[in-house]
């Protein structure tokens, strides 16, 4: 999990970026130093809760296992997953991200209507047998869909 990017559990679950207090500009992942729009003086950087629904910009699956520094066990099978770049409507921005599992690229459409949910990325073994270090991200979900 990465600190400050998402909080929030169930319907309460979002996204977390930051709103220049001088040029309004919203920015994710967030920014805690400056104001990354050129054209501003700069302000004071609010942390403020994305908006949890947005429309497909676009959509591809990932059917080769990455490069380093992508962590994944190469003694394990590859397994295809689905991204999805969400416009925000509210922010005017795309935000990238997994599919939630179950959703392939035969289940979405560019312009439908999706959420932001809580997801795994990995779960890790833990210093013992019983210990497990579990990895939290976002994923994407068409609206009307429970998983």
């Amino acid at each position: 999990m990465v600190t400050g990017w998402f909080a929030g559990e169930g319907d309460n679950f979002r996204l977390l970026g930051t709103r220049c207090s001088a040029c309004a500009s919203v920015f994710f992942p967030r920014e805690d130093g400056f104001c990354r729009n050129p054209g501003c003086p700069g302000g004071d950087l609010d942390e403020v809760p994305l908006s949890p629904r947005g429309r497909v910009w676009s959509y591809t699956d990932s059917r080769y296992r990455p490069p380093a520094p992508y962590v994944s066990d190469p003694e394990l099978p590859w397994q295809p997953y689905t991204l999805i770049a969400v416009e925000l409507e509210a922010e005017r921005m795309v935000v990238l991200g997994q599919a939630a599992p179950g959703v392939s690229v035969a289940d979405l459409e560019v312009g439908m209507e999706v959420e932001v949910v809580p997801g795994v990325l990995d779960e890790d073994a833990g210093t013992t047998r019983t210990a497990r270090t579990t990895l939290t991200t976002w994923c994407w979900r068409p609206t009307g869909v429970s998983a």
